[in-house]
């Protein structure tokens, strides 16, 4: 008996733990932030390691319920002539969110 009322208890909890986490899920996998992010840091660029890199500013991730600072960095683009769109925060009535930088 102390067995399966166990068992049906570690039962309730595990389902009203998946019913919590649904219900906080932001829509498209967003991650909502109440406080928005520092003011991005000034870095000094050193010299490009060869031709054809570019510099993708650092930018904030959230990482353990802080911002994390994520340095720049030379990269070589994926094919000619791409132009590379920055990471950022951006703000609705949920909170601030993290929109992924990417090539265009």
């Amino acid at each position: 008996m102390a067995r399966s009322r166990h068992s049906l208890v570690s039962t309730l909890i595990v389902g009203a733990t998946l019913v919590a986490s649904a219900a906080c899920a932001a829509p498209r996998g967003r991650v909502y932030v109440r406080v928005g992010p520092p003011v991005p840091i000034v870095e000094a660029r050193v010299v490009a390691p060869g031709p054809g890199y570019v510099w993708v500013p650092g930018y904030y991730a959230w990482e353990r319920g802080a911002y994390l600072w994520m340095p720049g960095r030379y990269v070589l683009p994926p094919r000619a002539r791409a132009v590379w769109i920055a990471p950022h925060w951006e703000r609705e009535r949920r909170g601030w969110f993290f929109v992924e930088g990417r090539w265009r």
